[in-house]
């Protein structure tokens, strides 16, 4: 070969080598950018082990995170390129809404999972600023004057000497559920939950969930979904359980809440998409505004109107050996104490931003929350566990209940108000997208 021959050879493979190298990346498979979120989430976990309440996807990738232990600047630095490297939305892609929220649920969750990752390398956020980066979210700030009203009219209710707290509190006594009657109560008020549920949402033959009382948790119940279609219930003994708290914790870990809730993402989104991200629940994340708050909000769409109150009365009470006469005053004084809810965002929020210590924040639940001291003083060991997470309760159900209702699912119309529910369930839909022309303004 001569050496001009060679020459033109050497400029031919240089230049084709050039033609290759600038050849644009393929975009990422969304099923790969799930499968790299999932097992960045379990990478976390290896860092925070509050972080997954529910993963039932590969055991082999939990068992890889767990050898590798990834660092937190790497778990960083890989979320951020993932995000990057989410593919922009075909004209096919758009014809699917879930396709759309799917592509918009990622990037916030993986927006939410650095945002933990700072945190857990020493980051230090507001409290405001930590519900927005991790939930999407960020719930209003009310003075000591927003909750004089409901505290005045439970005055009313309960006259009599010393603090409001502790006039509520030795009221209440009379309505807690004797110990050896918890499991029967606490099992009747699942079945009717069920069976409200059951009567609207088609859920698989195989669901079901086991029940667990438990003691020396910060929360007062908790669901552990262990994947196809099964979830573990655990109910803190700790303090006494009222009566209230049967339909409260069987619809809100049970029907409609966090097991429908997990089983129908399971059902519809895992099993029938194969959209694997769904395997895994990272707790600090946009996902648990919209959990917590359908289940507190799906106590209302099972129990519309007096509904509650006449099964309670009916039922309950005469399970758990109590005074069904007393039904309607304690009804009406739960909620009354309702409208004090936002009260615990007011404690969690100065206590995590340092101007109130434990005393002062346990104090102020007593006083606008309604809480005794000692159930005051769990509550700030829940703060100190879950931080800015208080907001997915109250500020959830009010976001959930205006999507819901913007959407023709009023008190009016329950068939409505129960596909809507559902539908949103079922569903990859962001915290934000709950507000705008269809949500909560």
């Amino acid at each position: 070969m001569t050496s001009a021959n060679l020459a033109r050879l050497v400029v031919v493979v240089l230049l084709a080598t050039v033609a290759v190298t600038a050849q644009p990346a393929q975009p990422l498979p969304m099923n790969t950018i799930a499968e790299r979120y999932v097992k960045l989430v379990l990478a976390v976990v290896q860092h925070d082990a509050d972080y997954v309440d529910a993963f039932y996807g590969p055991a082999d990738w939990k068992s890889e995170a767990k050898r590798r232990k990834m660092p937190l600047p790497e778990i960083d630095t890989a979320a951020e390129r993932l995000i990057a490297d989410i593919p922009s939305l075909s004209d096919v892609d758009r014809r699917d809404e879930l396709v759309v929220l799917r592509h918009d649920y990622l990037r916030r969750q993986l927006e939410a999972l650095r945002t933990r990752v700072r945190m857990l390398g020493g980051a230090t956020l507001t409290f405001d600023e930590e519900s927005q980066a991790l939930y999407d979210a960020s719930a209003p700030v009310h003075p000591e004057s927003y909750f004089a009203d409901a505290l005045r009219e439970i005055d009313r209710m309960l006259p009599g000497e010393g603090p409001l707290v502790d006039r509520y509190d030795a009221f209440r006594q009379q309505f807690i559920i004797p110990g050896d009657r918890l499991a029967r109560v606490f099992d009747r008020a699942i079945a009717e939950c069920r069976a409200r549920t059951l009567a609207h949402v088609p859920l698989p033959a195989a669901e079901s969930f086991t029940v667990e009382y438990v003691t020396n948790k910060p929360w007062s119940g908790y669901n552990w979904y262990q994947g196809n279609y099964r979830s573990l219930i655990q109910v803190n003994t700790d303090l006494p359980i009222y009566i209230d708290r049967a339909v409260d914790l069987a619809c809100h870990e049970g029907y409609p809440g966090h097991h429908v809730y997990n089983a129908l993402l399971e059902q519809h989104l895992v099993r029938d998409r194969g959209w694997v991200e769904f395997t895994i629940y990272p707790l600090f994340s946009p996902q648990s505004l919209i959990a917590e708050g359908a289940a507190n909000y799906g106590i209302e769409v099972a129990f519309p109107g007096d509904e509650r109150s006449a099964f309670e009365r009916d039922v309950l009470y005469p399970l758990a050996g109590l005074d069904p006469a007393r039904a309607s005053t304690y009804a009406r004084l739960q909620a009354l104490v309702d409208k004090v809810a936002y009260a615990g965002n007011e404690a969690a929020r100065g206590y995590l931003d340092g101007t109130f210590d434990r005393k002062q924040a346990t104090a102020w639940l007593s006083q606008y929350a309604m809480m005794s001291p000692v159930r005051a003083e769990q509550r700030t060991r829940f703060f100190d566990t879950y931080r800015s997470y208080v907001i997915n309760y109250n500020l959830g159900k009010d976001l959930v209940k205006g999507y819901v209702e913007s959407r023709g699912g009023t008190a009016t119309q329950p068939v409505t108000r129960w596909e809507e529910f559902v539908r949103l369930l079922a569903s990859p839909r962001l915290p934000s997208g709950l507000r705008g022309p269809a949500g909560l303004r």
